[in-house]
Order: C-alpha cells, then sequence, then structure tokens
C-alpha cells in the first residue's frame, strides 16, 4: 500500500509545481512587468533633447549674424532702409575688393590643386626616406596659424630679408630684387603655400586606398607616366580635389591674416574692407552690408561644395 501511493503523491506535486522555461544557457528569462508600458511611455522625445545644441548654436552663432544683418539696413539717419546696400554697391572700393578676392581666392585654389596633387604623389608613389614623415607632417602644417607661414615669407623674400641680404652680400647693390611680397603675388604666393596641405591631406587619403597592382598593369601593359597618371590616378584623385579645392576657395575668400601681414597695401579684399570700414573708418552699416555679402559668398560656394561632393561621391 505505501508503495502505490507514493507514485500518486508524486502526480500530484508535479500537477501543482509546473516548470519554468529557461534559455540556452539556462537562465530564466524576466517577466515583463505590467509597468514596462509605462516606462516606454515616459521616454523624452528626440526633439527635447536637440533643444539645448539648437539654443546654443542660435545663441553663439545665428543671433551675432542677424544682428549684423539688422545692421546693414539701418543708416546712420535711423530707420530701416537699404541705402547702405545702394551706396555700398555703387563704391568702387567695394568693386575692386570683390574683383581682387575672387581672383585671388580661384588663383590660390588652382594654385594649390597644382602644386597639391604633384606633391601628394610624389609622397605616395615615389619612395624615398623620411617619406611618411613628411606625410605626417602636412597633418601638423594643418594646425599652423595662417600669419606663421606670412612671417616665415617675409624673413625669406622680405626687403630685409635672407635672401635679399645674400644678393646685396654678392653684388654690393643697395637693396635687393625680391620686393613682391607686398604686391597681390606676394599674397597669392602666401596663401598657395599656406593653403596646399589642405589639398594634400585628402589626397593622400584617396592615394592610399589605390590598388597598386592597377599601377603595375598599366606599366607592364607599356602605359607610360603621364598616361598612368591621366587614366589610372587622376580618376581616382578627383573626389578629393573637388572636396579639397572646395574648401581652399571658401577659405580664401575669407582669409584676412595673410593680406594683413604681408603689408600689401594695394591689396583690399572683402574681409579687409569690412576691417576698413568698420575700425578705420566706423561706418557700421557699410561694414555689415560687406559682411552680409561675403557670407552670402561663402555659403553659397560651400553649399556648391556639399553638391559637387555629393555628386563625385567624396
Amino acid at each position: 500500500m505505501a508503495s502505490a501511493a507514493h507514485p500518486a503523491a508524486s502526480d500530484i506535486t508535479a500537477t501543482k509545481t509546473p516548470r519554468r522555461r529557461t534559455g540556452p544557457s539556462g537562465a530564466v528569462p524576466p517577466k515583463a512587468g505590467p509597468r514596462e508600458p509605462a516606462r516606454r511611455a515616459r521616454r523624452v522625445p528626440g526633439s527635447v533633447w536637440a533643444l539645448p545644441p539648437v539654443a546654443v548654436l542660435a545663441l553663439v552663432f545665428l543671433y551675432p549674424l542677424a544682428l549684423v544683418v539688422q545692421q546693414s539696413v539701418s543708416p546712420d539717419e535711423g530707420g530701416t532702409s537699404i541705402a547702405p546696400y545702394g551706396e555700398v554697391f555703387a563704391s568702387e572700393s567695394f568693386r575692386s575688393a570683390l574683383t581682387t578676392t575672387v581672383w585671388l581666392a580661384v588663383g590660390s585654389t588652382v594654385g594649390c590643386l597644382v602644386l597639391g596633387f604633384v606633391l601628394a604623389m610624389i609622397i605616395a608613389f615615389v619612395p624615398f626616406p623620411g617619406g611618411r614623415a613628411v606625410a605626417k607632417f602636412i597633418d601638423v602644417f594643418l594646425s599652423f596659424p595662417s600669419f606663421l607661414i606670412t612671417l616665415a615669407l617675409l624673413f625669406i623674400y622680405g626687403n630685409v630679408g635672407m635672401a635679399n641680404g645674400v644678393w646685396t652680400d654678392l653684388t654690393g647693390a643697395s637693396s635687393g630684387p625680391f620686393d613682391f611680397l607686398t604686391t597681390p603675388w606676394g599674397v597669392l604666393l602666401a596663401e598657395i603655400t599656406y593653403f596646399t596641405p589642405f589639398v594634400m591631406r585628402p589626397l593622400l587619403a584617396a592615394f592610399s586606398q589605390l590598388d597598386s597592382a592597377q599601377l603595375e598593369v598599366a606599366s607592364s601593359l607599356g602605359a607610360k607616366p603621364a598616361r598612368i597618371v591621366r587614366q589610372v590616378i587622376l580618376p581616382e584623385a578627383l573626389p578629393a580635389l573637388a572636396a579639397g579645392g572646395s574648401l581652399v576657395l571658401v577659405m580664401c575668400l575669407n582669409e584676412f591674416g595673410i593680406v594683413l601681414f604681408t603689408g600689401a597695401k594695394g591689396v583690399t579684399t572683402l574681409p579687409m574692407l569690412v576691417y576698413s570700414k568698420a575700425i578705420l573708418e566706423s561706418d557700421y552699416p557699410a561694414a555689415c552690408v560687406v559682411a552680409v555679402v561675403n557670407i552670402a559668398i561663402s555659403v553659397g560656394l560651400y553649399s556648391l561644395y556639399r553638391m559637387v561632393s555629393r555628386r563625385v561621391g567624396a
């Protein structure tokens, strides 16, 4: 009798205590509590988290920009008028500064693209001692201020610089032949010297992704170096050239330190005109008009840069 009752008792116990399912590792999964939907409902929307950075952006950038725009339509006589725009656009100084700014920016960009492309190819494809150190120095060079490069050029090519000093020592002349730094050509040289690494950096990154087997195959098939550059290397470099060139163009349009430190008195760009109108002449509406034009050109070129970058895949 006792042995017959034992299985019945075990059956009753088995029916009263159901087994809990476990996962593959033997752990019991947590139960979904009734408060979980409430927790999901209490999550902060993403738009709320976006409010602080948008507020900081509006306070730091948009508010000063709005003040500049407001001042540009606020003549000294009072009220609101676009008369300052008409006066500035009709002035010869503005047209001359706009022309100088555009041709300096375009000329510097072309020079940076050509020089940067050649130097990047040499560093990437011509083995020489210290090539990696030179490539790393390009990154360090990007952190240098623009006036530092201008001062270095003044020490070399200035009126009392090293080059003129060597010339006067050798010839006995009273002055040397190098006096171009105070001309637009000196500004152009300084901008090309400073901004070329901004083109080289994306080019070196693009060349590092280029399969060297393509160059070896093209060379084995009898292709000359010029053809290899034109048909193999240049197509791979186009996105980097577009990105670097657009960046250099925008930065050259807004460059102020190089023009100021070269001492080129006959070179007046839009940033220099803003400085002259605001600081020297205290004509704040005219200065703000020139600043608005400079900003509009920069934003337009940046938008064009983004569009070109998307199309070429940069």
